[in-house]
């Protein structure tokens, strides 16, 4: 894949927190519509690689092209923009708990420059039905189950359109049948045209819906081939992404 054909370009780049080297020389280019597995063990550096991908850790060296942007010397006035393209998921759904689904939706909206309130009404629910949440928009989150919350996340981060979906460990908190529901979403995401970053510890739905894979492991990003049974990773050898 070229560089210009990849809505995530990362070529010998290093992932830092603060004076502390995560990763070191990271290549990854990721499609649009790709659906990828980011795996490796707590601590591993997965959220660290997550964070320098949306802007919240600095790019040091090495290339990174992220929808469009240089993360290499991107201004701080245009990371809201590098954002706009970019639909995060979280764990712990991150909610405003005081509010309605429909309220956390505007909420979004309105702080990335919506303004008309019909559009708001109606993207809202656009997104609500690509989650299958019809019917939900009033309900409070504390109303909802934590697969229906997280869906409420999904559709949140789908609200501008973006070209890549980050997931942080979104099945962290759910119970395997709920986890399985998300993750098909989650999946079908990549099938519309937007590429989809899926950090998670949860081998066991790759078995359920397999995919391209690569692992945070010493230090460094490899890609990997996983097989139906998950004990039986094989690295390949030397590999870059």
């Amino acid at each position: 894949m070229r560089s210009d054909d990849a809505v995530i370009s990362l070529e010998q780049v290093s992932v830092f927190q603060g004076e502390n080297l995560i990763l070191a020389n990271v290549s990854l280019k990721i499609g649009a519509g790709e659906c990828v597995y980011l795996i490796g063990e707590t601590g591993s550096g997965k959220s660290s690689l997550l964070k320098l991908i949306y802007a919240d850790l600095p790019v040091k060296d090495g290339k990174a092209l992220v929808a469009g942007y240089n993360l290499h010397n991107i201004k701080n006035r245009d990371i809201p923009m590098l954002r706009r393209k970019l639909g995060i998921v979280f764990q712990d759904f991150q909610l405003l708990t005081d509010r309605s689904v429909n309220e956390n939706l505007f909420f979004v909206m309105r702080a990335t420059g919506w303004k008309d309130k019909q559009q708001m009404q109606k993207r809202a629910q656009e997104v609500l039905e690509s989650v299958n949440l019809i019917g939900k928009g009033l309900k409070m989150p504390h109303q909802l189950s934590g697969g229906e919350q997280q869906r409420v996340g999904i559709a949140r981060a789908l609200l501008n359109k973006p070209a890549i979906i980050l997931a942080d460990e979104p099945t962290g908190n759910l119970d395997p049948n709920t986890s399985e529901d998300v993750l098909r979403i989650l999946v079908d995401i990549s099938k519309s045209g937007t590429a989809v970053f899926i950090a998670t510890h949860d081998y066991s739905l790759f078995r359920r819906f397999p995919s391209r894979t690569v692992r945070c492991e010493d230090g460094h990003l490899l890609e990997k081939v996983l097989n139906l049974d998950p004990s039986q990773q094989m690295n390949i050898a030397g590999s870059a992404v």
